[in-house]
């Protein structure tokens, strides 16, 4: 059945609906047009020498998974540029279902929904998960809902950005290998590789595939380490979780400064610093794969450095290509209380005037360079 005639075959709400998300899909790629037969459409690189400016842009709760439009539009009036991608949570505890309500006004604000998988029964971190284990990931125990889930992010349509795993080599998170074996060789897989990693791999492997398998094409998935490896140990190197080039589109890495105001002067390291250190690794996990920066932040109030002072340092170095493969990066645009007698944490844009102006100055110096809206490639 063509274009053409399943549009006939609608009443008046659901062709309104689909010649709606027809106009989206020819804003997105110029090549479409609304009689075509479906065709899968996926974000693409930027062109050489230009970059993706994304965003999380912050909710009230802390769970990352309950921004509004309304957060996006401060964050982009508050550094004069909008943002190509949206970076948000998935939380399996709150629902495992396809977040197709906060993807739907990330679409129809222009952006590509960036989306990170949390499964997860809580919030918190350096606990051990009981339900969502690497094991049961990988042995099936949550297929029908990921398959659930791919179906409808197949519907959806427009691409997607998703992430599962998040910040593997930091021990905060469930998936981190510490809590999968760690170090130990014996209880899982190939005797020569850590357990911890070696069943993060299989259950990433299974995960994309799985999904793949329910016609999800315009996913583009993530594999994003943290900078740092927490713990600091050889069989924690996140080069040991990398799940293969096959099931991977994008490389990511968080780099963070001071995150509260009372850290260690060790804590607010520059960014320029951090990267160097952790780019070669990340380019030598493949030849190709684009690079971004789906995570920086700094506080204001810390003692060594302000948030304007870090941000201005690392957005100089990224829009002046120091590294040469990044293609984006989203600043982590939250505020959060640390508790009684600390002081809180706020990297927000638009509560600091003066991160605000470095925002402003270096987007709107390199404006020819960043790309504030996606390139999508259809097939």
């Amino acid at each position: 059945m063509n274009g053409s005639a399943s549009l006939l075959g609608m009443n008046g709400w659901q062709r309104g609906a689909a010649l709606v998300l027809c106009a989206l899909l020819v804003s997105l790629s110029p090549k479409a047009h609304c009689g075509d037969p479906p065709a899968t459409s996926r974000i693409a690189p930027p062109p050489k020498g230009q970059l993706y400016h994304g965003v999380y842009p912050g909710g009230k709760t802390g769970e990352e998974d309950d921004l509004t439009l309304q957060d996006l539009v401060t964050y982009e009036t508050a550094v004069g540029a909008k943002a190509a991608w949206v970076y948000f949570s998935n939380n399996w505890y709150r629902s495992r279902k396809f977040p197709k309500a906060t993807a739907e006004w990330i679409r129809q604000s222009g952006a590509v929904p960036f989306i990170r998988l949390m499964l997860r029964t809580s919030a918190a971190e350096d606990t051990e998960e009981k339900t969502f284990t690497l094991d049961a990931i990988r042995t099936g125990a949550f297929d029908d809902d990921l398959k659930a889930w791919a179906r409808a992010a197949s519907a959806f349509g427009t691409p997607l950005i998703v992430e599962w795993g998040t910040e593997c080599n930091g021990k905060w998170f469930p998936w981190n290998g510490r809590w999968h074996g760690g170090k130990e060789k014996r209880g899982f897989g190939d005797p020569e590789k850590a357990d911890g990693p070696e069943r993060f791999v299989a259950a990433f492997r299974h995960m994309v595939i799985t999904m793949r398998g329910e016609g999800a094409g315009n996913i583009s998935w993530v594999f994003h380490p943290n900078a740092q490896d927490v713990p600091e140990d050889e069989w924690n190197r996140f080069e040991h979780y990398w799940p293969g080039a096959d099931v991977v589109d994008w490389i990511a890495v968080s780099v963070y400064g001071a995150k509260t105001p009372d850290d260690e002067d060790r804590e607010a390291t520059p960014f320029r610093k951090q990267m160097d250190r952790v780019y070669p690794r990340l380019a030598r996990l493949d030849p190709d794969k684009p690079i971004i920066v789906a995570e920086l932040g700094a506080t204001a109030g810390h003692r060594k450095i302000s948030a304007e002072d870090w941000a201005d340092s690392a957005l100089k170095s990224i829009l002046d290509h120091r590294w040469p493969r990044v293609a984006g990066f989203s600043w982590w645009n939250e505020r959060w209380e640390n508790g009684k007698d600390r002081k809180d944490t706020t990297m927000r844009v638009q509560d600091l005037p003066e991160l605000a102006r470095v925002f402003k100055d270096r987007l709107r110096d390199k404006r020819d360079l960043i790309l504030q809206r996606p390139v999508v490639k259809t097939e």
